[in-house]
């Protein structure tokens, strides 16, 4: 019997899969960030953790619908979110949370001026 993959390896091989989003190396605080034309979409803090940054509007609703929570160090940012990785149900919509930024950063033009050189 094969062992199911960790959260981190479902996601980054699923949102890897989709049109322009790669990933990077873990940072200083180990996170694993996947981003599109430049932007990120998301990082990951090991199979626990996912933050993400939205349109307002967007963090809004989905707060509201309680599939995000406030970020751990930046409280108070309507844009900026985490939602906690623990069950398959999680890593699914952590998938579908990554999504949404994809479609939204995709509809931007072309990758920030720093990343095109």
């Amino acid at each position: 019997m094969r062992a199911m993959p960790t959260a981190s390896v479902q996601i980054i091989d699923e949102a890897t899969s989709w049109d322009g989003v790669e990933v990077h190396p873990p940072g200083e605080r180990g996170e694993v960030a996947l981003t599109v034309n430049g932007w990120e979409i998301g990082h990951l803090h090991g199979d626990r953790a996912a933050h993400f940054a939205f349109a307002v509007a967007d963090a809004d609703r989905l707060r509201e619908e309680g599939r995000i929570e406030p970020h751990p160090a930046f409280p108070t940012s309507r844009a900026l979110a985490a939602r906690r990785i623990a069950t398959q149900e999680d890593v699914d919509d952590v998938l579908a949370l990554l999504r949404l930024n994809h479609e939204r950063l995709r509809a931007r033009a072309p990758k920030r001026a720093k990343d095109a050189a």
